[in-house]
């Protein structure tokens, strides 16, 4: 592909050197350029793409982005300078792979918590409804049927195109996908045309990338501020920053809501462990889902697929057949008469969501013993929190490893205790072994109790020292469900 193609909807500060060249790839990664890359200097979280530039072009790259001209210009090379490297990657791949996103309705999920959940039951629903249909999300990537490992929960602006350019040559008209505040900020998305954005509700979470709150929200907001008039923005008002989201977009604005009036709103009439009976704009739909947090996606699912010009009762009827995603709110039921619960939830606000959701069903008719850890390598200042969450919400809270990653498992635990007064402290266990806590909850639980296993859901591995080890809590707590 010629350069001046690719470049075209870059805006240059600065070019040296030809421009009508023939390129082979497009590379941002020094290591992977071969004869005729061109090479894009990105800056990252831990190293500076502009340090490689030497290396790019003795590997064989023709042309350099870059955000700074490198002091030696070889006269053999081209030279683009941009404001930003990032974003320019994004709308170069866009362009490599023949802007996909322009041929396909692409809406967009972000948000704290349920951003999985909503693109998930969205792909399943808009197949149902008899449309081809692609997902980009933390659990696994689909090409309409075709299932493809995830291992972002929004991939690099070239696999994520190239993901696209697939789902075009399939056939896809629609495709949802999940939109992290690390995909807005990096600029992953840069050169994408969204059709629609969907807001859930923003709590505290990737502190440790972001520094504070506010700059989390920003990168949310962003994603709205940069959709154009022909999008549609549909926002949660049950969250307090729901219409800050949309204060600066341009697309055309709609709301869901459980608790207030809203163009999409839904109320829950009946729920159990088994489901829930909603009613979505005055039609009653009994659905397999639990929890207010459940009926807020499923709120958001139904605005989305009502805003994309599908039948309402051909939705509605869709809904009540939909299943739960894998490890968000995932039950299991043990012969021995207790319930197990395997959720995602590595948040404070989700694990109180989960919690309460458990203990409105229970009505004091069986104790939480809820399983409980944090990630290492990640926001300290969570944990304390997380475990006063898992603490006061349950009967006994077993606090435990999740992925300590390059910190020592019982490091994090200590600042988890750190939380705790005498008294929480007496209501809890510590135990390391992430496997062993499992078995302990399960052989804790009596008759009518629910054991709920939080935070890591639908992984089925421990980073334990950078290494990846399976450990599947699903596969754990039915071994459990053997020996109880």
């Amino acid at each position: 592909m010629i350069l001046a193609d690719i470049l075209q909807n870059v805006i240059l500060q600065k070019t040296l050197g030809d421009t009508e060249i023939d390129i082979s790839n497009i590379q941002f990664d020094s290591r992977k350029v071969i004869a005729g890359s061109i090479f894009v200097a990105t800056r990252g979280t831990s190293s500076d793409g502009h340090q490689y530039i030497t290396t790019a072009i003795e590997n064989g790259a023709l042309a350099i982005v870059c955000e700074e001209l490198p002091t030696n210009i070889d006269p053999k090379i081209s030279y683009i300078k941009v404001e930003n490297s990032s974003d320019a990657l994004g709308k170069m791949a866009s362009a490599w792979f023949g802007f996909p996103s322009s041929k396909l309705i692409l809406v967009g999920v972000t948000g704290t918590n349920g951003k999985t959940t909503i693109a998930t039951l969205l792909y399943q629903l808009f197949r149902q409804l008899g449309h081809k249909s692609g997902l980009l999300s933390t659990v696994c990537n689909y090409v309409d049927e075709l299932a493809v490992e995830a291992t972002h929960t929004t991939p690099d602006a070239l696999a994520l195109n190239e993901l696209l350019a697939q789902m075009v040559d399939a056939g896809c008209e629609y495709v949802f996908m999940e939109v992290s505040s690390h995909s807005v900020d990096q600029r992953r998305i840069a050169g994408l045309e969204f059709d629609g954005g969907v807001f859930t509700n923003i709590t505290r979470d990737h502190i440790d990338y972001h520094l504070t709150f506010e700059n989390y929200l920003k990168a949310k907001k962003q994603f709205f501020d940069e959709l154009s008039s022909n999008a549609f923005a549909l926002t949660n008002l049950d969250d307090k920053n729901g219409m800050v989201m949309l204060q600066n977009s341009k697309a055309s604005k709609h709301t869901y809501s459980l608790r207030t009036i809203a163009d999409f709103k839904t109320k829950i009439l009946e729920h159990g462990f088994e489901g829930m009976l909603l009613d979505m704009n005055g039609k009653e739909v009994n659905v397999s889902f639990i929890g207010k947090f459940n009926a807020s996606n499923l709120s958001a699912v139904f605005g989305t697929a009502i805003l994309l010009e599908q039948d309402e009762l051909e939705v509605l009827r869709i809904i009540s057949s939909l299943q739960s995603v894998s490890g968000r709110f995932e039950t299991l039921h043990s012969p021995a008469g207790f319930t197990a619960i395997v959720d995602y939830a590595h948040t404070p606000d989700a694990l109180t969501n989960v919690i309460s959701t458990i203990n409105q069903i229970l009505q004091g008719n069986g104790r939480l013993i809820t399983v409980v850890g944090c990630g290492g390598n990640r926001d300290k200042g969570k944990r304390p929190m997380m475990a006063r969450e898992a603490v006061n919400g349950s009967w006994k809270a077993i606090l435990t490893s999740d992925n300590p990653r390059f910190e020592e498992p019982q490091d994090i635990l200590n600042d988890m205790l750190a939380g705790l007064d005498m008294l929480e402290k007496a209501k809890s266990l510590t135990i390391v072994d992430r496997r062993e806590a499992i078995r302990t909850a399960c052989a804790l639980a009596q008759p009518g109790d629910v054991v709920l296993v939080a935070g890591k859901g639908h992984e089925d591995y421990q980073i334990i020292q950078g290494v990846k080890h399976h450990f599947d809590d699903k596969e754990v707590v039915r071994e459990c469900f053997g020996n109880v």
